[in-house]
């Protein structure tokens, strides 16, 4: 038989065990929540609130029905509503912001920041005049012009006051110059339903009889 060989004790190892560290976490405070400092307010706002909303809906139920009931025969079949519609006629304040006001294109346009597009500057265009002594004709308007030109023929031709003499010299486009004959002051031009005073420098040109004045700005 062979000799049985024993294990050296040295040859045993312990067993290794694998413990885990606990890992200290930071304690969170819950925050405190917050108090509201007038309670009994905040409760009556949101009462009072809810008492708009109901009473809104009751006016909206009421715009919408129709019968032949008179109004205080309808209130007789109705007791319980009858202290709403009391207070709503005695709080007339309150029973306006409950009213729909309509509004016309252009506060629509800005509330609802929907503008128009904007176009861009026509400089001239033609708008219609009216005189008493004449015919209704055309005057071109010139936004890049800074006074009003009336031709001498024309103004021979409404028989208006004497003209105020003026040192004034024009400058054409071609950069010659011409110096107006006077100023007619306070003239009333009518524009649509609208009369306007204005003042028109007279100048002696060759008028255009389609349109014989020039509107400035």
């Amino acid at each position: 038989t062979k000799d049985m060989v024993q294990p050296s004790i040295e040859d045993i190892q312990p067993p290794v065990a694998q413990t885990q560290v606990p890992i200290d976490e930071p304690v969170i405070d819950p925050k405190p929540k917050p108090t509201i400092p007038y309670p009994l307010r905040v409760t009556k706002q949101k009462l009072r609130e809810k008492d708009d909303d109901l009473a809104l809906k009751y006016v909206e139920i009421f715009r919408k029905l129709h019968f032949e009931l008179s109004f205080v025969d309808a209130l007789l079949h109705m007791p319980k509503f009858s202290l709403m519609f009391k207070s709503l006629l005695n709080n007339k304040e309150k029973l306006f912001d409950l009213a729909t006001t309509l509004v016309n294109e252009n506060c629509s346009a800005i509330i609802l920041k929907k503008l128009p597009e904007k176009l861009g500057d026509l400089g001239k265009f033609l708008i219609p005049c009216d005189f008493s002594e004449l015919d209704e004709f055309l005057a071109l308007a010139d936004l890049g012009a800074s006074i009003n030109l009336m031709p001498l023929s024309i103004w021979r031709k409404l028989s208006f006051p004497e003209l105020t003499h003026t040192r004034m010299i024009l400058e054409l486009a071609d950069q010659s110059t011409t110096r107006p004959v006077g100023i007619a002051e306070d003239v009333f031009v009518k524009i649509g339903k609208f009369h306007f005073p204005t003042d028109f420098v007279v100048v002696d040109y060759v008028v255009d009889p389609r349109v014989p004045f020039i509107l400035g700005r």
